[in-house]
């Protein structure tokens, strides 16, 4: 890259993003179609901070009767509407904090490994004004689970080996996820909150396992483009002649209903 990364500027990282993140634990869909009464044919999804899509297409996989993805960077929107060209997905520019569409629209508004980015008063209210009463609200994320494999525990060690103060802004292991329940909980716009953790394991190419750290924002921004390739560099020699690496994930989910009345 000739230009320097920007902290939560995805456009530069739109194909590998599209090309190499993960999906998420298909329960977890399942899971949050029984919140809303079984049937997502009835149900109305909205995705704010859809990037490329992926939690978008799952929810039109999955038979809503609509879904609108919220994108606000241009490359990423693009991509999205191209890789979801097959289903019926209405994208729209637009914030976590304002997303531009009309008051009581959704039976589901959902934020798929991008809550992290949004004022969470600000969008909590515009999240909840998209709501009809009784919706749900769900903030979800994907990491990996590592400690089910040494080799990836050490890989991501190498990461505070690099840089003994990397803060991680986008696992939901740390910062915002330790207290989002009793935020979400305690937030006057909902009445029930309901915490989903689903497992599921891939089978990755080395070139996708790389792909997806290419298309993390948080370690590139922090490392730099130098040590970010060292970092790279050394997930190479650990797998080694390896031509798979086997990686569990994690899908975390906290959907918290919007108050009746």
């Amino acid at each position: 890259m000739t230009a320097t990364l920007k902290h939560g500027d995805f456009t530069s990282l739109a194909k590998d993003y599209s090309k190499y993140r993960q999906g998420y634990a298909p329960s977890v869909v399942s899971s949050l179609i029984g919140l809303l009464g079984g049937t997502a044919e009835a149900c109305d999804a909205v995705d704010v901070g859809a990037g490329t899509g992926i939690w978008s297409r799952m929810l039109a996989e999955a038979g809503f009767r609509s879904v609108t993805a919220v994108e606000p960077n241009d490359t990423m929107r693009a991509t999205g509407e191209r890789d979801s060209a097959h289903l019926d997905i209405q994208w729209r520019a637009g914030r976590g904090e304002h997303t531009g569409l009309p008051k009581d629209c959704a039976d589901l508004v959902s934020m798929a490994s991008s809550f992290h980015w949004v004022d969470f008063e600000a969008g909590t209210q515009e999240f909840a004004r998209l709501l009809r009463p009784g919706g749900w609200f769900v903030a979800l994320w994907n990491p990996r689970h590592i400690e089910a494999s040494p080799l990836l525990m050490d890989i991501e060690a190498e990461l505070t080996r690099l840089k003994p103060d990397m803060k991680r802004v986008t696992s939901a292991r740390q910062g915002l996820m330790d207290e989002l329940t009793d935020r979400l909980a305690s937030a006057p716009v909902f009445d029930d909150l309901v915490f989903l953790e689903g497992r599921h394991q891939v089978s990755q190419t080395v070139e996708e396992y790389i792909g997806v750290w290419r298309s993390v924002n948080d370690v590139r921004v922090q490392l730099g483009e130098e040590k970010f390739e060292r970092f790279l560099d050394y997930a190479r020699d650990r797998i080694g002649d390896a031509r798979t690496v086997e990686t569990t994930y994690l899908t975390r989910a906290w959907a918290a209903r919007r108050r009746s009345a």
